[in-house]
């Protein structure tokens, strides 16, 4: 069976166990229909990958920013008006040339919602929570499609409740004409995980 079938067997798992737990909680009377639909929203339009993608086109055009990013990356998020619940504690890894950074929460599902909203279903399945730590070259190739140079070393950084990463993705290459406007739309939330490269421009 692919990678690929795997990992889809195991969201379909993950989210029944969601929608189970969304029935149970609204049964007892300890939610509303109406919060879920809410606490979505909010986590699916109002905050997530679009604001992480503000804080990196800042990072790449404003070297000052991006020193204070590295060194505390929940003060530097609230400059920018960022923040909030699941994002108190972050911290931002910088990929270069010789490093490249990969998150990952292997006791659950550990995860800087303010900057990247809902973590993706694959980022909580057992699979790629073990996977990732053991062969990350491997798992960045074959599941993502995303092969890293062998002189690159690649780190993991492991997230918990006290302590959430995020990566800060290699500026592409010929981008140095373009707006920060357009340099937000080059991020992608798996460049952000480390799964992925920030996308080239368009030719």
């Amino acid at each position: 069976m692919a990678p690929t079938d795997t990992r889809l067997r195991s969201q379909e798992e993950i989210t029944a166990r969601v929608k189970a737990l969304e029935a149970l909680l609204i049964e007892k009377g300890i939610m509303t229909t109406e919060a879920v639909d809410r606490l979505a929203d909010i986590y699916e339009n109002e905050v997530g990958p679009q604001l992480g993608a503000k804080v990196v086109a800042k990072a790449w055009t404003d070297p000052a920013f991006k020193s204070r990013l590295l060194d505390n990356a929940t003060a530097a998020c609230a400059e920018l008006g960022i923040g909030g619940l699941q994002g108190e504690d972050m911290v931002v890894v910088e990929n270069t040339g010789e490093v490249h950074n990969v998150i990952v929460c292997t006791l659950c599902s550990c995860y800087p919602w303010p900057v990247l909203g809902l973590p993706p279903n694959w980022y909580k399945a057992p699979a790629y929570r073990a996977r990732i730590v053991r062969e990350p070259r491997k798992v960045l190739a074959e599941d993502f499609g995303f092969p890293v140079p062998g002189d690159v070393e690649i780190r993991v950084w492991d997230s918990s409740s006290e302590l959430r990463y995020w990566v800060l993705p290699t500026r592409p290459a010929g981008t140095e004409g373009l707006s920060v406007e357009q340099l937000e739309a080059l991020v992608t939330r798996d460049s952000m995980i480390g799964v992925g490269p920030a996308a080239a421009p368009a030719a």
